[in-house]
């Protein structure tokens, strides 16, 4: 279904009659676009799903890659930085031009982007390949979290709001744990370990194509005004909606991000092993945490979501610092799940306070700047992390990533709590 938003009565007015010497007929009053089923408000969120699979699929398979190419663990985060520019760099366009030209031409391209990127994954035999993999993947992300996202809500409509915000948002954690369980255990027991994956990888985001070519959104009535490349933002009095959502997102967000950068080599250094698939049920675990807790949660005020969602990142650092020095790898578990909690309540909380406070016109570039808040971190200190661990050991490193981490966590939770006005649901 191709995307036709525009005024009602400008359609209605392009299949009437030329008008003759008669009186013309009144022109009829606009008439509310039908809900969607919730059944499409569900296959809404697969584009979103597909995606996500392949933004973490490689995470097993590093291991395999650093031995057949060769390069370090602070090269090894380089790679994973590198889908976080281009996840920044497509969070400056994709929201914008979401809003002003529809939510399909954004989604369309970027999936597009993905299966050029699984190609080159399938393909790569050095570090630039996987550079390029990466940074493809990380323009895709940004727009189906963007576009994807907003797409959600539009189907859900104006009474779903908050279903929206947890289908989409669940949709992009469950992704996000798929995708490295999925590599863990056909890199293992299918012929080809770094190329079947995205073989399969590329059927599941061709099936999102046609879910996103059939996709009931309408294209939107207005194109806005202002620069279409730009740092996104919010309407002017959402700031502090969209910086408590950062200062929960963001800390939960780069906890995960250094579990899937480094996590292997935690693994490999406390268990001895580099089996993929346990790295990959690890993240799997740690997504699967992510999901679960925002269903349980969705009740819920948006408070108490955003602070339990600093605790648990608060708690999951001292894990980390805990399982390093102790060299227990149920701590390490436990610091993984409690991570992937901190994300997903930070995730929800933030997407539930912009979704039910931003119009529709200017949600999509919303979602991008909540997610440009929270990836900027989730780059720089993953890799500061990665190369401090080869100039100091990965128990030093992890142990500074931790404290600086556990401190950002805990100011998010102070500002949550200090600010109740800004978190309070509607009545």
């Amino acid at each position: 279904m191709s995307e036709t938003r525009g005024a009602p009565v400008q359609a209605a007015d392009e299949a009437r009659p030329t008008a003759t010497a008669e009186a013309p007929a009144p022109t009829p009053a606009p008439t509310a676009t039908p809900a969607a089923p919730l059944w499409w408000v569900w296959l809404a969120a697969w584009p979103i799903t597909a995606v996500f699979v392949l933004s973490n699929a490689a995470t097993p398979l590093y291991v395999l890659w650093q031995h057949s190419i060769g390069f370090s663990k602070g090269t090894l985060t380089v790679v994973f930085a590198f889908y976080i520019v281009g996840l920044i760099g497509s969070l400056l366009v994709s929201g914008v031009v979401s809003d002003r030209i529809g939510r399909k031409p954004v989604l369309l391209p970027a999936l597009a982007l993905g299966l050029a990127a699984c190609l080159i994954f399938a393909t790569a035999t050095s570090v630039a390949a996987l550079i390029v993999a990466r940074l493809f993947t990380g323009i895709a992300v940004g727009s189906v979290v963007s576009a994807g996202m907003a797409a959600v809500t539009d189907v859900a409509g104006p009474e779903r709001k908050r279903i929206a915000a947890l289908l989409a948002s669940c949709a992009m954690v469950f992704g996000a744990g798929l995708g490295p369980l999925l590599a863990g255990v056909l890199s293992e027991v299918a012929p080809g370990p770094t190329v079947t994956v995205f073989v399969v990888e590329a059927v599941v985001l061709a099936t999102a194509v046609l879910v996103v070519l059939r996709m009931p959104v309408r294209r939107p009535a207005s194109r806005g005004t202002g620069a279409w490349i730009r740092v996104p933002s919010v309407p002017s009095g959402n700031g502090r909606q969209l910086a408590l959502g950062i200062a929960v997102f963001a800390p939960g967000i780069t906890a995960t991000s250094f579990v899937l950068s480094l996590g292997p080599s935690l693994l490999s250094g406390l268990l001895g092993t580099t089996n993929r698939i346990v790295a990959g049920a690890m993240a799997f675990a740690m997504f699967c945490t992510a999901t679960g807790v925002q269903f349980a949660v969705q009740k819920l005020r948006r408070r108490t979501i955003l602070t339990a969602g600093a605790v648990s990142t608060t708690l999951s650092m001292v894990s980390l610092v805990v399982a390093v020095h102790s060299h227990a790898v149920a701590v390490l578990i436990l610091a993984a799940l409690l991570a992937g909690a901190g994300q997903g309540l930070g995730q929800l909380g933030g997407l539930s306070l912009l979704n039910s406070s931003i119009a529709p016109a200017r949600l999509a570039e919303a979602n991008a700047a909540l997610n440009v808040g929270g990836y900027i971190p989730a780059g720089i200190l993953p890799v500061s992390a990665g190369y401090l661990s080869d100039a100091v050991g990965l128990t030093n490193g992890a142990t500074i990533f931790g404290a600086v981490l556990t401190a950002l966590a805990v100011i998010g939770g102070l500002v949550v709590l200090a600010t109740k006005q800004q978190v309070t649901d509607p009545a």
